[in-house]
């Protein structure tokens, strides 16, 4: 009746452990990051399908007979069934009493998948916190490369101008000097209006004509077409990914070919330039007295060349690529880019943190900068996973307990029942004797059958019923043999000095009492003190040699014992109930055993 009053509020003690206990926060905390490590991973994986596939995510595949499942529900099933494995893998890791063997298989398969899971959400965490921004520089740079380009063609224009003006301005003052003087072109004149003059008049003429046509058709045109290119705006509307995707790509192949165009019909107006004056160039480079001669200027022949050499270089444009960052492209890249520059991204994080902040800037292998957006990204993603790691490191699995049915605790009883009555003389007294408690753990202590005395009867037959005993108890899991590292342990526990002996703390006492004067001892007193000897640490090895010796086992017996350690099986309840069941003796007397042969 007492156990039965008890039980509410054991109940209501567990239920409030449940909900406010630490294992219960850190499991529920476990759970959400789970969750969420779960969903990054998900989505992730999805937006990367769905990024890199020429089909639409959700066409379906045939299993067969029939039966078809959508690629949605199978990037989930894939995803749940690899992220519960991923946490099973790291519970094993840290799980207690796991062996060495199973742990080296689990960890390497948990690190495998703590970078798949890491890979995919990466590109989640990535798309939601730069996806878009990460667009908008992306066209911005295009931009910018696109007006450095047209800078530089409107470099190459004003010197072209610069160059024709030039030679127009050499071609005015020579005919100005044939006009008032004479000997112009290369040969012996007197000033007027000749022959010489009008053949200078006619260079300077096709010389003027030649600018005006580059200006107007040249250089005033392409200018009009770069200041239009500067005043490209770079910003994006549209109301959802695939609109502003649409929006995006028109805006980027616009600013190309605009880009291009003009450089190509600079290129082409360019050597139709450079053309024309090369051959103005050769017309008044002709000797006097050779064929063709009209006007020898040389000079003006060079600077002729010279502008258009200026003219027929060619554009040369660099325009970077520009990616669509939204989405499921932008979670595509963004995984990709993170497989690619994955030692990139860990050395600028720890570039970073050993130059306390100095090293800013990392690079990828395309050399794209890695920006503070792309780590933090990483890092949320780490933290997620790496969140789950410590929690389960903090609180890590307890060993299965098994737990007994009623046949198995009717055969407990059954063995402890048969043990007391092969043991002549022996009773359920007796037998709990041999249970002993040692530092957080019982055991089971016993005296090595090979021990016992041959010569006694009684002593034989116990010795064999308690080894019998220990068998049963062992293949049932409710006890084991400790393992090397515990019996030496163990053995070192009872070399040591007992911390809890009171010889050398009184000792030291009544030595400061006696500087002080304050105690005075009698020689037997004070001899009896100085020689008694400090008592050494007593062990489990001390305390299962004393319990035989409770149990009236012999010397030869006690000196060499076995132990067993006591499993943790519901508390050890079945074991302790067997141990007091007032069925096998109301006062622990041995029931009757038939025995046949």
């Amino acid at each position: 009746m007492a156990e039965s009053k008890r039980m509410p509020s054991s109940a209501i003690n567990r239920a409030v452990d449940y909900v406010f206990g630490r294992n219960s926060l850190i499991g529920l905390a476990s759970l959400m990051l789970l969750i969420i490590s779960g969903y990054a991973t998900w989505s992730g994986m999805q937006d990367f399908i769905v990024g890199v596939s020429q089909t639409p995510g959700s066409q379906g595949r045939s299993l067969g007979g029939g039966i078809s499942v959508t690629n949605n529900a199978l990037v989930v099933a894939i995803v749940v069934a690899l992220t519960f494995l991923m946490w099973i893998a790291l519970r094993e890791s840290f799980g207690a009493n796991r062996s060495l063997r199973d742990r080296l298989i689990m960890f390497p398969l948990y690190l495998f998948l703590f970078l798949w899971s890491v890979g995919f959400g990466y590109g989640f965490w990535w798309s939601l916190i730069a996806g878009e921004e990460a667009t908008k520089t992306s066209l911005a740079g295009l931009q910018e490369d696109a007006r450095d380009a047209g800078q530089v063609i409107a470099a190459r224009l004003d010197a072209v101008k610069i160059q024709l003006d030039s030679v127009a301005t050499w071609s005015d003052g020579q005919m100005t000097r044939e006009e008032t003087s004479g000997g112009s072109c290369g040969v012996p004149s007197g000033a007027g209006r000749g022959k010489l003059y009008n053949s200078r008049k006619t260079v300077r003429d096709s010389i003027a004509s030649l600018r005006d046509s580059v200006v107007s058709a040249w250089l005033t045109p392409t200018q009009t077409e770069l200041d239009r290119l500067r005043e490209t705006a770079a910003t994006l509307g549209g109301t959802s990914v695939e609109e502003r995707q649409r929006l995006f790509e028109a805006r980027a192949s616009q600013i190309r070919q605009a880009a291009r165009g003009i450089a190509a019909r600079s290129n082409e107006l360019g050597t139709s330039t450079a053309n024309q004056m090369r051959g103005l160039a050769a017309a008044i480079a002709i000797e006097p007295e050779k064929p063709g001669f009209s006007c020898y200027d040389p000079t003006l022949a060079q600077r002729l060349r010279q502008a258009a050499d200026q003219a027929e270089q060619p554009a040369v444009l660099k325009l970077r690529e520009a990616a669509f960052t939204e989405g499921p492209a932008g979670v595509a890249n963004a995984v990709k880019n993170l497989w690619e520059n994955l030692g990139a991204y860990f050395a600028g994080a720890i570039a970073y943190v050993l130059s306390w902040g100095g090293v800013k800037t990392a690079w990828t292998s395309g050399g794209e900068p890695i920006t503070g957006r792309d780590m933090i990204a990483l890092l949320a993603t780490l933290g997620i996973d790496l969140g789950l790691f410590a929690l389960t490191a903090l609180n890590p699995p307890k060993a299965p307990r098994k737990e007994f049915s009623g046949e198995e605790r009717r055969q407990i009883e059954d063995a402890i029942s048969t043990a007391v009555a092969r043991a002549e003389n022996a009773d359920m007294e007796w037998v709990r004797r041999h249970f002993v408690y040692h530092n957080k753990a019982s055991y089971l202590v016993i005296p090595n059958l090979y021990s016992c005395n041959p010569e006694d009867k009684v002593e034989s037959s116990r010795g064999l019923a308690m080894n019998q005993l220990a068998g049963v108890l062992d293949d049932m899991g409710i006890v084991r043999w400790p393992t090397g590292k515990e019996f030496l342990q163990l053995r070192k526990d009872e070399e040591l000095s007992s911390l809890t002996d009171l010889t050398d703390i009184r000792r030291k006492r009544l030595a400061d009492l006696q500087k002080q004067g304050g105690l005075k001892l009698d020689e037997a007193k004070a001899k009896d003190i100085a020689e008694h000897e400090p008592i050494r640490n007593h062990g489990l090895y001390s305390k299962a040699e004393r319990a035989l010796q409770i149990a009236g086992w012999s010397e030869a017996a006690r000196r060499d014992i076995e132990i067993f350690k006591l499993e943790d099986v519901e508390g050890l309840t079945p074991l302790l109930d067997a141990l007091n069941r007032t069925r096998l003796g109301g006062n622990g007397s041995v029931p009757t055993v038939e025995r046949k042969g």
